[in-house]
This record gives structure tokens, C-alpha cells and sequence, in this order.
């Protein structure tokens, strides 16, 4: 009797045994998955633990051999994401293809968007600081206002939004640093015309309230004094919070300027971008940014609110006065100018306030109000007031108590010591070849800035 319960325990302890057994599911033949899905699911592993080459030679093995599979739109996107993953320039570059190659394939697919915003990504990954390449920043910059453009209600729209606005930062900080060196060296054309491009294409830039006092105090300098006046109004009305208002507000009053009121929306937007929290750098890691080759320290300062830029560079610089040689001006794009001042505040709308339209005709600048010229009308000439009009007929141009000379006196304002002249002196040196005196070139500028 105790001999059978021994033997029914060891019976009953082997089938327990055999229970436990690991079963190899993917060739028993009770597995009944398709071996696509078979195949997908060992390639995503793969990758999932770092074997990327592998992953990608299975999904690619998926593609070929079961080109109907409703797993091909995952495995062309998971190769994309192996490469992106994997990192390095090669692999990045491969990973851009990818993501642009599932968008034309797949472009009604919802993960479409998640590939254009992988391409914007992409270049995000690779930027550098600003005083060097900037083209992936550039190239980010495109990508991102892609996406925007083509998905703006998607859910991934506002991470897109905020990595835009870093891009830009970065981008007009390199600008800022080149229009202070040229302020700094007294080259004033080349300063304002840096300057001047960063403020009205990035308003959201963290530096732009410095950057319209070095305008107004460029062209403060100059005999066209006037036209300083609506830099410091943009200070006061667009950045109301910033240090540089009462300076700005004592060189309206200094100059005979109406001292605008605080835009309500300027306000909020200065006090929301106050508010938000910012990811410190910690001190330890601060002799790192020595070496440090990414731009993470300047994309901290980047705003949080307020809509970016959504304006390809190449179309906002397109039918804008350009100041040529000889202080004639041309029209960029090769078109006329079209007499429309478009303030972009940082809260997002778009005003048209004549105030602004009294800036000079120069490289990424706003238009000067004029009126288009009469094929048909007889020829120019030039009027004692060193301005143009129409033999026998008034000047129709526009003109308010603020409304600057014409744009070839603009031109002739920023000819001072120490600045390229087209009359046969360059870079400060005169037609005889003799250089000016030390003392006379720093006459121009008035080297103040009070941060």
C-alpha cells in the first residue's frame, strides 16, 4: 500500500514537472500568430535591447517578403526610429530618409505626423552652439514650421511649437552676437542691418529689447536722429518689463517723441515668461559648457508662450527695401515695396502702427510707406529737400510728424566715421588712402549700454 502512494506522488511530481516546462511558442504548433506579425515582434525586440543591425535587417526581411502585410507602414517607420535611436551623423542622416520616405508613402497614416516631427527632431539633435554651423538650426527651424503648418491641431503640436522657439533663439542669438560685434567695432550699416533682422523676425528672442536700444542708439548717433525714436517706442510698448524702459522712455523725452502706453498683451506675455520655470544648470556642471558642444545653455533662455515665427526666412525678406551702394535703394525680392509695416508683437498679433513704419530702408527691415510708381508718369526728380517726385506733380508719399527722409538720405545717415562710404572710402580709409585719425572714428557712436 505505501509503495503505490509512493509511486502515485513520483507520477503526479513528473507531470507537475512537464507543466513547468518552458514552451518555445513561436514554433509550437499550437501557436497559430501570422509570421509577419512573428517577425515584427522579434525585430522590435531587437532594437528595443540595443541590436539595431539586427532589428533592422528583420524588418527590412518583413518588407520584402510580405509586401501586402499589415505590418509594413510599422516596420518602415520602427527602421527610421532604429536609426534615430541609434545616433550619429551617419545614422541621423539615414533616419531623416527614413522619416521623409513613410511621409510620402504613408502620408494619410496619423503616425505622419509623428515622422515630420522626427525629421524636425532629427536636425534638433544635431544643432550646435550659435557662433558656429547653423545649419541644422536652419534646417529645423524649416521642419518644424513643416509641421505646424500641416498638423497644427495634432497632439504633438505644442512640443513642436516649444522646440521652435528654441530654434529661433539660437538662431537669433548668433545673430545678436555678429550685430554686437559690429556695434562694439562702430561698423553701423553692418550692425544695423543685424540687428534690425533679428527684431522683426524673432520678437520672442530673449535679447530683442537690447537689441532695438543698440538700433535707437546707432541711429541716435547718425544726423537722422528721428529715427531712433520709434526703437526706443518699441521697448516701451512691446517690452514693458525689461530694465531698459526708463532709459528708453528719458531718450523719447530727449528727443521730443511721444512715450507710448505698455501693450496690456506685452504685459501678460513678460509676466507669464517671468513666471515659468526653467531647468537651471547645475554648478558642478558649468566647466563642462567649456567643452560642451551643444547649444544647451542658450535654448534655457528661450520663451515658453507666445506664437513663433511662422515665416520662412527666404519670404520674410521678400519685397523689403534693401539699402544698395551708392545709397540707392533697391527692392529685395525684385519686386516694389509693399508699403506695409507689419509689427509682429510677442503675444502673437500682428499690428500695423505708423510709429513703426519710420525705421530705415535696410537688409531685413520693415518696408517705408510709399506709394507704387506710375509706369506712365514722366521721370523722377530729385527736390531741394534731397527727396523725389514726379515732374509737376507733389510728393504722394505718406508723411506723419515721425516720417523719416528718403531712402536715399536713410542711406547716406549711416555713412559716418568709421563706416564704409561709397564714395571711393572703404573700411575707413579714404580715397587718398590715408586713415582716419583714431580720435575722429569714435566720434559716430555712442558706445552706451546700460545692462
Amino acid at each position: 500500500m505505501i509503495g503505490l502512494l509512493l509511486l502515485s506522488a513520483t507520477r503526479s511530481d513528473a507531470q507537475v514537472f512537464r507543466k513547468k516546462k518552458k514552451v518555445n511558442k513561436s514554433t509550437s504548433a499550437e501557436n497559430t500568430a501570422e509570421p509577419d506579425k512573428i517577425l515584427y515582434d522579434k525585430a522590435i525586440d531587437d532594437v528595443k535591447h540595443g541590436r539595431h543591425e539586427v532589428g533592422r535587417l528583420n524588418l527590412q526581411t518583413l518588407i520584402n517578403t510580405y509586401p501586402d502585410s499589415d505590418y509594413l507602414a510599422k516596420a518602415k517607420l520602427a527602421i527610421a526610429d532604429s536609426f534615430y535611436k541609434e545616433g550619429g551623423t551617419a545614422n541621423l542622416t539615414q533616419a531623416v530618409q527614413a522619416y521623409k520616405d513613410f511621409d510620402i508613402f504613408f502620408p494619410m497614416l496619423p503616425e505622419a505626423a509623428y515622422a515630420q516631427l522626427q525629421v524636425a527632431m532629427t536636425h534638433y539633435k544635431q544643432m550646435e552652439k550659435p557662433d558656429r554651423d547653423r545649419t541644422h538650426a536652419r534646417a529645423a527651424e524649416e521642419e518644424f514650421q513643416t509641421f505646424l503648418s500641416k498638423y497644427p491641431s495634432d497632439p504633438l503640436a505644442p512640443k513642436a511649437e516649444q522646440r521652435l522657439r528654441e530654434v529661433q533663439e539660437l538662431l537669433a542669438e548668433g545673430d545678436f552676437r555678429i550685430g554686437y560685434y559690429y556695434y562694439v567695432k562702430e561698423d553701423k550699416k553692418a550692425a544695423e542691418s543685424r540687428l534690425r533682422a533679428i527684431v522683426n523676425r524673432y520678437p520672442l528672442y530673449s535679447k530683442s529689447d537690447r537689441a532695438l536700444w543698440m538700433l535707437g542708439n546707432i541711429w541716435e548717433s547718425t544726423e537722422k536722429k528721428e529715427i531712433a525714436a520709434p526703437y526706443y517706442a518699441r521697448i516701451v510698448r512691446n517690452y514693458p518689463l525689461s530694465a531698459l524702459v526708463p532709459d528708453a522712455k528719458s531718450r523719447l523725452k530727449a528727443l521730443g517723441a511721444p512715450v507710448p502706453q505698455a501693450d496690456p498683451q506685452a504685459v501678460a506675455w513678460m509676466t507669464a515668461e517671468q513666471n515659468a520655470p526653467r531647468q537651471r544648470e547645475l554648478f558642478i556642471k558649468k566647466p563642462l559648457a567649456l567643452i560642451h558642444t551643444g547649444p544647451a545653455q542658450e535654448l534655457r533662455a528661450a520663451a515658453t508662450n507666445g506664437k513663433p515665427t511662422m515665416t520662412p526666412e527666404a519670404e520674410s525678406e521678400a519685397g523689403i527695401d534693401v539699402l544698395a551702394g551708392g545709397g540707392q535703394p533697391r527692392i529685395g525680392g525684385g519686386g516694389l515695396g509693399t508699403g506695409i509695416v507689419a509689427t509682429v508683437r510677442p503675444g502673437g498679433s500682428v499690428t500695423t502702427d505708423g510709429a513703426e513704419s519710420v525705421a530705415p530702408t535696410t537688409a531685413g527691415s520693415e518696408a517705408i510707406p510709399t506709394t507704387q510708381p506710375d509706369p506712365n508718369a514722366p521721370a523722377a526728380t530729385e527736390t531741394s529737400e534731397g527727396g523725389t517726385t514726379a515732374a509737376g506733380t507733389a510728393d504722394t508719399a505718406p508723411k506723419t510728424d515721425a516720417t523719416p527722409p528718403a531712402a536715399a538720405q536713410a542711406s547716406d545717415a549711416l555713412k559716418t566715421d568709421g563706416s564704409t562710404e561709397h564714395d571711393g572710402t572703404q573700411n575707413g580709409t579714404k580715397g587718398s588712402g590715408k586713415k582716419e585719425s583714431s580720435s575722429k572714428k569714435k566720434k559716430g557712436l555712442r558706445r552706451i549700454v546700460p545692462w
